[in-house]
């Protein structure tokens, strides 16, 4: 009889201990679960950050080798170049999102003096002073910037980092380049 009992204290012994460390992986799971999290979450924003610095660099470049056409007016030059920057914007978005919410583009060009603005896109034509203005625009600078809305999926985390009216993060993406 006392043989039985003894192995009795030892498997109560073991499951005290067993409960502690169950108790200690829970304390330690929690804030490593987090950061794993976190991780995740940077590793979308700077996806998507990348890949729309490459995107605007790529519309930037479309923009400074745009062929003039001698037939159209400058407005309507202007209005081609334009509508080829957001194509080729959206084009090279990769997997992101080209529509609405993410990014937002209408029909028509907003003006105001020498910038264009389309939802998220904003085109603007800079003359240096060094640089004589002529209709074919060549000389100046073009600046493309874009405004990109990046989904927050990790709800905790996302209470960190700024975020739109819609809970979305904003990235933008702005290049200037010369128009040759």
């Amino acid at each position: 009889m006392r043989f039985s009992a003894r192995p009795n204290r030892v498997r109560r012994r073991r499951s005290a201990d067993e409960g502690q460390s169950l108790v200690e992986f829970a304390l330690v799971l929690t804030p490593l679960f987090l950061i794993l999290l976190g991780i995740v979450q940077f590793g979308f924003i700077f996806n998507a950050y990348i890949t729309i610095t490459n995107a605007t660099r790529e519309a930037a470049r479309e923009a400074s080798i745009y062929v003039y056409d001698r037939t159209l007016t400058p407005a309507q030059n202007d209005a081609a170049r334009n509508a080829k920057i957001r194509t080729t914007f959206q084009s090279s978005l990769n997997f992101l999102s080209t529509a609405a919410p993410h990014f937002t583009t209408t029909g028509t060009w907003t003006q105001s003096l020498e910038s264009f603005t389309n939802g998220d896109l904003k085109v603007t034509y800079v003359l240096p002073a060094d640089i004589v203005d002529t209709d074919m625009r060549t000389g100046q600078q073009v600046t493309i910037r874009v405004n990109y809305h990046q989904d927050l999926l990790v709800p905790f985390i996302s209470n960190f980092l700024p975020r739109d009216g819609n809970g979305r993060m904003i990235l933008s993406g702005e290049v200037t380049m010369v128009i040759n």
